[in-house]
């Protein structure tokens, strides 16, 4: 098939952010664009959310802290404690973080 150029033009800094977001998808920029516009004219629509490898693992970050507040719930349920102070919720975490030091998880 025929291909013909493409010139996009944009303020330096962006074009430079995404690259740079592009090389994190494992893409270049002109893949991404081929991507997007053969999608565009397929589907009639702008057809995607395209996250960056930050953006998921701080998303993971957040589900796991999530399920770590879980814990501690369901931990405090079982030894009957009901509420807890934040200066126990704070000795807990601080707990945490030095054993996670001293597995080397952090």
């Amino acid at each position: 098939m025929a291909q013909t150029a493409f010139t996009v033009r944009m303020e330096t800094d962006t074009k430079q952010r995404f690259d740079e977001l592009c090389k994190d998808f494992g893409m270049s920029a002109n893949t991404a664009f081929n991507i997007f516009a053969r999608t565009v004219v397929k589907q009639r629509r702008i057809p995607f959310e395209v996250e960056s490898v930050q953006e998921v693992e701080q998303k993971a970050a957040a589900v796991r802290f999530g399920e770590l507040m879980d814990e501690i719930r369901a931990d405090a349920q079982r030894r009957g404690v009901t509420e807890m102070s934040l200066d126990e919720i704070n000795d807990i975490i601080r707990e945490t973080r030095a054993q996670m030091r001293k597995e080397g998880k952090r």
